[in-house]
């Protein structure tokens, strides 16, 4: 499964990759605004943006994508590793 995060904290990168890891899902993450952005998450199996800590453009280019392609989109407002783990074990619960 492959899982793509928009938003967070450049220093918790690592981490969030490691915690991803326990769930044994593949983690994209985009801590910043990048041109091109729907291309790079149009084939993921899902979504996750903490809205917090990520621009307009970016959260709006990808709800863009999540709607108009099915893919499950979580937007919480915490961007931290606690936050991302409840995420992932929803995501990993409902079995997409």
């Amino acid at each position: 499964m492959c899982i793509g995060l928009i938003g967070g904290m450049d220093r918790l990168e690592r981490h969030y990759t490691e915690e991803a890891q326990k769930f044994k899902v593949e983690l994209k993450v985009f801590n910043k605004y990048e041109t091109n952005l729907f291309k790079k998450i149009q084939h993921v199996d899902a979504l996750i943006i903490f809205t917090n800590k990520v621009s307009h453009g970016a959260r709006k280019e990808a709800v863009h994508v999540a709607r108009n392609r099915n893919i499950p989109l979580f937007m919480v407002h915490s961007c931290g590793i606690g936050t991302l783990r409840r995420c992932l074990n929803s995501l990993c619960f409902k079995g997409i």
